[in-house]
């Protein structure tokens, strides 16, 4: 028996999912979600093959929702925005479903999950998390798990980004959080004009920039207001001059 949770803020549309689920016996649906809080709950507790996941939903999206994820289920998602049916999920989602969708679609969707079962999806959903464009919260926040509880951090609270291996540590002044994501993603996805990156291995918030130094030749480092030194490259340098109009 496949175990599926559907994660969805409009009752009607779990309403359906569950309906047309009804001619697909060896699928159990072992949880509701109203949004990406309970999903994330759900998928840790429940342990699906399957999620159908919506993408707009109060609190944090479904996107947000993937990246707090520590392993990843099989995933089809359903929106009712279609500027979201983009290569990115044609090439690294098992299927979306365009609401409203016919019970022709779904069972379609079924079919490719079923003929795609047992292959990894791990890399495919990360893939798409890089590469899908963000909506607006989501250059304006980021969404961390710390031990069972789920916090949102707002941008400007963030000090400065370290890469760590397969992650990043993203420092506020309290603490910091582990995301599995990537500099160059974070070097994209923030704005330029608050953040910069001084290093392959740093970002900082140019709020938190207190003087430049040199350091060796042709290498500098920067003091953040909390007394953190931060290496600053020879190209990072003469952009961060530019940046900063000096």
């Amino acid at each position: 028996m496949n175990k599926v949770v559907i994660i969805d803020d409009e009752p009607l549309a779990r309403s359906i999912v569950v309906e047309y689920l009804q001619q697909h016996p060896s699928i159990e649906i072992a949880a509701e979600c109203n949004d990406g809080f309970q999903g994330v709950k759900a998928i840790m507790q429940h342990k699906p093959d399957l999620i159908f996941l919506d993408i707009q939903m109060p609190k944090i999206n479904g996107f947000e929702m993937l990246e707090l994820l520590d392993s990843t289920p099989s995933v089809i998602f359903t929106t009712a925005f279609d500027e979201y049916a983009i290569k990115a999920f044609e090439a690294n989602a098992i299927d979306y479903l365009l609401k409203p969708f016919s019970k022709e679609r779904f069972d379609l969707a079924i079919q490719k999950w079923n003929d795609k079962k047992g292959t990894s999806s791990e890399k495919n959903i990360q893939s798409l998390l890089e590469n899908t464009t963000k909506q607006p919260d989501e250059r304006n926040r980021i969404v961390v798990k710390n031990g069972s509880d789920i916090r949102i951090v707002p941008m400007a609270d963030v000090m400065y980004i370290e890469a760590y291996d397969d992650y990043v540590k993203i420092f506020t002044k309290d603490t910091y959080y582990l995301k599995k994501k990537t500099m160059n993603y974070y070097e994209q996805v923030l704005d330029s004009s608050k953040f910069f990156r001084t290093h392959r291995s740093f970002i900082i918030n140019l709020q938190e920039l207190t003087k430049i130094e040199p350091l060796e030749k042709n290498t500098y480092v920067v003091f953040l207001k909390n007394g953190k030194k931060i290496p600053l490259s020879r190209t990072g340098y003469s952009k961060l001059k530019e940046t900063l109009g000096v």
